[in-house]
């Protein structure tokens, strides 16, 4: 059971984290309970009263931890009925990761098809990226996303063979909701952060097939990592983006 940051607790923690604000060290005991499971996605969370009592801090002091949870999106308030672990089963969040939007009009019904689902062993690179050794196994996924029944994303992605060891083709054929809910229910494994490159490339070989597209067509590449609890890498996605009629859109603040 997660106790207040007292001295003993302190004793073993990073020398930043003692001088730390105490609502920042809130926020990491809570996080804490977060990665251990202690309260899954989707679950309510203790009221703000009951974690001052347990913290044997302020109820503001919980409430600025629990705020800047809310705003990265790991912990989710909702009016009259609390405060819940947010998960990816939630409509807003289902594409909380994927940043394209059509030029004109709302959101179109989004689609998946997987084309493959296999075990290989890591590449020098991938192994790199995802804190692992080369040949190591993991498990590859490449999947199309149709716009309006027409496709829009080619993915590439690769995760970590022992986290995701029940992760197969007739797996992924069956289910119909959000992959990160996927991964998030029946894997444990839940995304709270990614980091993207993008660059312009042209289409060639598969992907002027797949997105029927012509050679030499303009493409936006997307290359992210997503993490999990603890920053650990969990997943390598290489997005190729038809954007003849969408556009990569983020929010700066």
């Amino acid at each position: 059971m997660t106790t207040a940051p007292d001295k003993a607790s302190e004793r073993g923690a990073d020398r930043s984290a003692v001088f730390a604000p105490l609502y920042r060290q809130i926020k990491q005991l809570l996080m804490a309970s977060l990665e251990q499971g202690e309260w899954k996605p989707g679950e309510l969370i203790p009221s703000e009263m009951e974690l001052a009592t347990r913290f044997q801090v302020s109820q503001g002091t919980v409430r600025k931890a629990v705020d800047e949870l809310a705003a990265e999106n790991l912990l989710m308030r909702r009016q009259g009925k609390g405060t819940f672990v947010a998960t990816h089963h939630e409509p807003r969040a289902q594409y909380r990761f994927l940043r394209l939007q059509p030029d004109e009009g709302g959101g179109a019904p989004v689609q998946s098809r997987f084309l493959e689902c296999r075990r290989q062993r890591a590449t020098a690179d991938v192994a790199a990226l995802l804190e692992l050794k080369a040949g190591d196994p993991v498990v590859f996924v490449r999947r199309l996303m149709y716009f309006d029944d027409v496709p829009t994303v080619l993915d590439d992605i690769w995760l970590p063979g022992a986290a995701f060891k029940g992760l197969t083709a007739d797996r992924l054929a069956q289910y119909h909701g959000p992959l990160y809910g996927l991964f998030e229910t029946e894997f444990g494994t839940r995304m709270i952060r990614a980091e993207e490159r993008i660059r312009a490339v042209a289409a060639d070989g598969v992907a002027t097939e797949l997105l029927q597209v012509d050679n030499g067509a303009p493409l936006l590449l997307v290359e992210r990592v997503s993490y999990s609890y603890g920053d650990r890498p969990v997943e390598i996605r290489r997005g190729l983006y038809v954007t003849r009629q969408h556009h990569y859109h983020n929010t700066l603040t």
